[in-house]
């Protein structure tokens, strides 16, 4: 075979084989298919798209591409969770830690910033000592003693992921639904669980805008990931402005630990909530989701969840006084306010212009395998709903990258849209698939 040909192929809209399939997967890994051709699929894939059975071949090659977490030694169910990209989604380092304390097991593997949006093993990263490039003997080790682990898709786990996921954030091909199911279900399935849930963000901040969009990738999920042999179900969440009110990898590392403390924003807290109660649901743990989401609730508001991340954080190297004291984590050394032009009521927080301005603050990489800045971000001083006055504080600039403030304030500012009136408030949960 050839990958000049399969890329016309797919360029040219048909539709490619289990075997040139694998083949294209295997070869790239081996390092025989360079960068340039591999973005040249990439780009076929994203104006063409792939058929589920296209998917389902991609998914299963990504994942033969290494090896596979084995929990089997672990009793239990044994659950995970993966979202699809969003502005604030703080949601894994809350849930991870509160599904160990429910008593289940979740051996999370997370990626990086991507695109606008943030990546959790950088906002994990940013606890002092935090480790999260783990062996897979560690991560079972772990998940053995402790129920919990956050930890980078290693080399040894989904090679072929790894190397996709960075060249789509550096060529334009994030916001693709083949390349985003596979990314996604590949880390699943390779991460050994039983039952998991999925986040499919839907709205300005996320990578598919509309709910038609967004529905028909969280069916496409369940979908392939059934046919894969596993347990899944998805909420789609709305994603139109930010996810509680910290942008940026320490910023929201400290917002977790509030959560955590049974305070916090409330729309990060239901969002939690609600993907927890799906996973106590799928392992028969919960007959409803209300009565698994009260569980969950006294958890957060006993303090068992924080207990189990200052493990966590312990367990994988980190300075669990941070836990107890936010003041550890990194901070920048400047702070720039972005404030209002007029009177009136908060509208709408576009999403992406603040995703993108924390990006540009230090937050994310322009540049595959660039390095993070994990003191940057943005931090939003009201929601939408809030009634402001003329000069009143918006949002904080947490300021990484100096040159680059006049073009995120310049995103910050036109990320708000005020009104004469408060609008309706906007629902958190717009579906659920199963």
């Amino acid at each position: 075979m050839r990958v000049v040909d399969l890329i016309e192929k797919k360029r040219d809209g048909g539709e490619l084989t289990p075997e040139e399939i694998r083949w294209l997967i295997r070869e790239y890994v081996a390092g025989r298919v360079p960068d340039y051709q591999m973005a040249a699929f990439l780009m076929a894939v994203y104006f063409r798209g792939m058929s589920v059975e296209e998917v389902v071949a991609l998914t299963a090659s990504m994942v033969e591409s290494g090896e596979r977490l084995d929990l089997s030694v672990i009793p239990g169910i044994k659950v995970d969770k993966h979202s699809t990209g969003g502005v604030g989604d703080t949601v894994t380092l809350i849930l991870v830690p509160l599904m160990a304390a429910a008593g289940l097991v979740m051996a999370k593997l997370s990626g990086r910033a991507l695109g606008h949006s943030g990546g959790t093993i950088d906002k994990f990263e940013s606890i002092p000592g935090v480790r999260t490039e783990l062996t897979p003997a560690e991560i079972v080790a772990q998940a053995q003693k402790l129920g919990a682990v956050i930890a980078d898709h290693t080399a040894e786990l989904v090679p072929a992921d790894r190397l996709i996921y960075e060249l789509r954030d550096v060529t334009g091909t994030v916001p693709s639904l083949p390349l985003i199911a596979a990314s996604v279900l590949s880390k699943k399935i390779a991460g050994g669980a039983d039952a998991i849930v999925l986040d499919v963000k839907c709205g300005d901040g996320a990578f598919m805008r509309t709910l038609p969009e967004a529905r028909n990738l969280a069916e496409t999920l369940v979908r392939v990931g059934t046919a894969l042999g596993k347990k899944f179900a998805a909420l789609v969440t709305a994603m139109d402005q930010p996810l509680g009110r910290m942008v940026g990898n320490a910023l929201e590392v400290r917002q977790a630990l509030e959560v955590l403390r049974g305070e916090g924003p409330g729309d990060l807290r239901e969002v939690t909530l609600a993907l927890g109660a799906e996973l106590l649901v799928l392992a028969k743990e919960a007959d409803s989701s209300q009565e698994a989401q009260a569980k969950l609730a006294r958890l957060l508001d006993e303090g068992r969840a924080l207990a189990k991340f200052r493990e966590l954080v312990a367990a994988q190297g980190g300075d669990p006084r941070a836990v107890d004291d936010p003041a550890r984590l990194p901070q920048a050394k400047e702070t720039v306010e972005v404030r209002a032009d007029a009177r009136g009521f908060v509208v709408k927080i576009a999403a992406r212009k603040v995703g993108l301005a924390a990006g540009l603050l230090g937050a994310g990489r322009e540049a595959k395998g660039q390095k993070v800045d994990p003191a940057a971000g943005v931090e939003l001083l009201v929601k939408v709903g809030a009634e402001v006055e003329r000069g009143q504080p918006l949002a904080l600039l947490h300021v990484g990258r100096p040159d680059r403030v006049p073009e995120a304030e310049a995103l910050v500012r036109t990320a708000f849209a005020l009104g004469p009136k408060p609008p309706e408030p906007p629902p958190l949960i717009l579906d659920r698939i199963t």
